[in-house]
C-alpha cells in the first residue's frame, strides 16, 4: 500500500464545478472552495433562521423543513450525485426506527455502521489515497453518529426501565419515536450536516421548539430567567469570538503546512539522513501545524450553530452567557494537556461524547479496547486509523497507571507540581504525536518507516509500564480482611 499524490482533474470535486473560476484565481482545490462557500452561506443562513424563523413567530414544522431542505441543498451542492449515499442511510434507518422495537438500537448501529464501512472502502477504492480533503463521507459520519445516537436514546425512553439508566441516559432519553420531518430536520440539518457536530436528539429538539435556552437555565439552577425581560441571551459575542479563531487558524493552517509537510516525517532521505532528536522535533512541529485544519472546521461550525441560537448552557460565574453545549474541541486544554486523556477529553469532544453514550458506558468488558476499535471502524478503513487507535490503548493504560501512581508525590510543593507538570505536557505531546501520525499519513508502508525511525520507543515504554504494573499487582500480597464486629470479639 503506496502512498500515491492525490488526483486531480476528475477527482477535483465530486459536486457542483460553478466555483471553478473562484478555485482558479486562489488556487484552492475546487471541493475546498464548494466547502468554505456553503460554510459561510450556512453562517449567513443562521443568523436569518434565529432572528426571522423564530420558535416565537414560526411553527416548528417550518423550521425543520427549512433546516432539512437548506441541508439537502448543501450535499448535493458539494457531493453531486455521492449524496445519494447519504439519502439512502438517513432513509433506511428511518424505516427501522419505525419498524423495530426492542432491537432498535442494535439495528440502528449495525445498519448505520455497515453502510459507512461499505462506503468507506469504496471511497479508498475508488481515490485510493488521493482523497478528497472534503468528499461525502464527512456527513455520512456525522450522520452515522446522529442514527446510532437517536436509536439508543429511543431505546432508553422506551425499552428499558428508568432504574436500569444512568442519570444522563434518563437526562437525553426519547420517549417516542419521531416523526419525519423531525428526523429528517435532525440528521440533515444545514448547521451541521457538512461538518457536524453530532447533539442530542432532544437538545436539538428543543432548539427547534424554542425551549432550548429556557431548559438550560432550568437544569443548571440559574436565577436569570429568560422571561424577566423577554430576551434571549444574545450568541453575537461568542459567534465573533469564534469566527475570529477560526480566521487565526485558518491562516495558521495555510501557512504553517507548507512549511512543515506532514509527508516528510517519512521521507526515505529524511528517515536515514537526520539524528533522531531532529526527527522526533519534526515530527512534534508538523503535528502541531496540522491541528489548525481541524481548529478551523470545528470552531466556524461551532459559531454557525450559535450564529441560529443553538449551544447556549447557561450562565458563567462572572454572569456571561456560555456557547459550549456542542463544542467540538478546546484549543487551550488540548495544547496544554498534561495526560493522554485531557487531550482526548478536548479533542473532537463530541464525537467522545457519542462513543462514550453507544459503546463505553455499555460494554460489559473491555470498554477503554472496544472504544478506540469503534472509533478507528468509524473513521474510515485506511490502516493508519487502526495503527492509530490500536497504539492509543496501551498509551492511554499507561498513562493512567502513572499518574494514579506517581502523581501524588509532586502535589504537595507547587514547584515540583510545576514541574512534573511541563514533564507530563511534554510526554503527552509526544505521545500524542507519535500516535497520530499513521492517522495522517494513512498506509502502512510510511507508518512503519515513520515507527522504525522512532525505533517503536512509545510501544516499548508503554507495554513494558502495562506489563509491570500487572506483575506488581499480581505480586502484592492480599490483605486479610479481619472482623471486628462486637460478636466477633465476645468469641474471642
Amino acid at each position: 500500500l503506496r502512498l500515491r499524490p492525490p488526483r486531480s482533474g476528475q477527482y477535483q470535486t465530486t459536486g457542483c464545478a460553478c466555483l471553478h473560476p473562484v478555485s482558479a484565481l486562489l488556487g484552492i482545490p475546487l471541493d475546498q472552495v464548494n466547502f468554505l462557500a456553503c460554510q459561510l452561506f450556512a453562517l449567513a443562513a443562521a443568523f436569518w433562521f434565529r432572528l426571522y424563523l423564530s420558535p416565537r413567530r414560526t411553527n416548528p414544522a417550518i423550521r425543520h423543513a427549512v433546516a432539512t431542505l437548506l441541508g439537502v441543498a448543501f450535499v448535493v451542492f458539494c457531493f453531486g450525485w455521492y449524496s445519494v449515499h447519504i439519502f439512502i442511510l438517513v432513509f433506511s434507518s428511518y424505516l427501522i426506527m419505525i419498524q423495530a422495537t426492542t432491537n432498535l438500537h442494535r439495528y440502528s448501529m449495525i445498519m448505520a455502521m455497515g453502510y459507512l464501512t461499505i462506503c468507506q472502502a469504496s471511497r479508498a477504492i475508488i481515490f485510493s489515497y488521493g482523497i478528497l480533503s472534503t468528499d461525502f463521507s464527512g456527513p455520512l459520519m456525522i450522520i452515522t453518529q446522529k442514527i446510532t445516537t437517536l436509536g439508543f436514546q429511543v431505546h432508553d425512553g422506551m425499552y428499558r426501565k428508568s432504574e436500569e439508566l444512568t442519570a444522563e441516559q434518563r437526562r437525553v432519553a426519547v420517549h417516542s419515536k419521531p416523526s419525519l420531518i423531525e428526523y429528517l430536520s435532525y440528521q440533515l440539518s444545514f448547521l451541521t450536516i457538512l461538518v457536524g457536530p453530532c447533539s442530542n436528539y432532544k437538545d436539538y429538539m428543543e432548539f427547534i421548539e424554542g425551549h432550548h435556552v429556557r431548559r438550560r437555565l432550568a437544569q443548571a439552577n440559574c436565577k436569570k430567567s429568560v422571561e424577566d425581560n423577554g430576551l434571549e441571551p444574545s450568541p453575537k459575542r461568542a459567534v465573533v469570538h469564534k469566527l475570529f479563531v477560526s480566521i487565526v487558524c485558518l491562516v495558521l493552517f495555510l501557512t504553517l503546512t507548507k512549511t512543515f509537510p506532514i509527508a516528510y516525517n517519512t521521507d526515505v532521505h529524511f528517515v536515514s539522513e537526520a539524528p533522531f532528536l531532529y526527527r522526533l522535533i519534526y515530527a512534534f512541529f508538523s503535528v502541531q501545524a496540522a491541528r489548525p485544519k481541524f481548529y478551523f472546521a470545528w470552531t466556524f461550525a461551532d459559531a454557525i450553530n450559535n450564529a441560529a441560537g443553538y449551544g447556549f448552557s447557561g450562565f458563567d460565574e462572572n454572569g456571561k452567557a456560555s456557547w459550549d453545549l456542542i463544542s467540538n474541541l478546546n484549543i487551550l486544554g488540548i495544547e496544554t494537556a498534561t495526560s493522554f486523556k485531557t487531550f482526548i477529553d478536548n479533542w473532537n469532544i463530541q464525537t467522545g461524547v457519542w462513543l462514550k453514550c453507544v459503546c463505553y458506558d455499555r460494554a460489559p468488558c473491555y470498554r477503554t479496547a472496544l472504544t478506540f476499535i469503534l472509533s478507528a471502524l468509524w473513521h474510515g478503513v485506511y490502516p493508519g486509523y487502526y495503527f492509530t487507535f490500536i497504539t492509543g490503548i496501551p498509551i492511554t493504560m499507561a498513562a493512567r497507571i502513572v499518574r494514579r501512581n506517581f502523581r501524588p508525590y509532586f502535589v504537595s510543593s507547587p514547584v515540583l507540581k510545576f514541574g512534573y507538570d511541563v514533564t507530563t505536557w511534554a510526554a503527552t505531546q509526544l505521545s500524542i504525536t507519535y500516535t497520530v501520525m499513521p492517522f495522517l499519513v494513512l498506509a502502512v508502508e510510511p507508518t512503519v518507516r515513520f515507527y522504525r525511525s522512532m525505533y517503536f520507543h512509545i510501544h516499548v515504554i508503554s507495554i513494558a509500564i502495562v506489563i509491570t504494573a500487572a506483575a506488581v499487582g499480581r505480586a502484592k500480597p492480599r490483605p486479610r480482611q479481619e472482623h471486628h464486629s462486637n460478636n466477633n470479639v465476645k468469641a474471642k
